[in-house]
């Protein structure tokens, strides 16, 4: 579909084919992952994204997020440099999940500075998956990125 008012449900977007694509093309599975960088244009975003890329069931977003569990400290960080809605969303939001999901492996692999003042470093990060959304959830891309000593 073109546009959000086309899609037949709107709590299932695309990410679900892309997630898989991604995943199977990097021979992994979400049990893999370290780090999400998930494009949050909305609240909504982040939580239909988690159940759609697979790591929760459908409607159980709410409680997979619950204690901390996608902080840079939880068992699942998400969005460690604070998301479009806390950090930036130019429009283009895109290109940042990738950046921060590239800087989070250069970082635990001492190619990059290391932490930072915004305590959003999650330190042995060695695979991360970006995900962003276009045209209001009409189109989905999932990437999934690691240190070649890792991949």
């Amino acid at each position: 579909h073109r546009m959000i008012s086309a899609m037949p449900d709107l709590t299932r977007t695309a990410a679900i084919g892309s997630g898989k694509r991604a995943f199977a093309m990097a021979g992994m599975t979400t049990s893999d992952i370290d780090v999400l960088q998930l494009y949050d244009a909305f609240t909504i975003n982040t939580i239909l994204f988690l159940e759609d890329l697979g790591y929760c069931a459908k409607g159980e977003g709410k409680d997979f997020i619950k204690n901390g569990r996608i902080t840079p400290g939880g068992s699942l960080p998400v969005n460690t440099n604070g998301g479009g809605l806390s950090c930036i969303h130019p429009g283009m939001y895109g290109l940042f999940v990738t950046i921060e999901a590239i800087r989070q492996i250069r970082a635990s692999a001492g190619d990059d500075e290391g932490p930072r003042a915004d305590g959003g470093w999650v330190p042995e990060t060695k695979i991360s998956l970006a995900h962003g959304n276009g045209g209001v959830l009409s189109s989905q891309v999932t990437t999934i990125w690691g240190h070649p000593d890792s991949l």
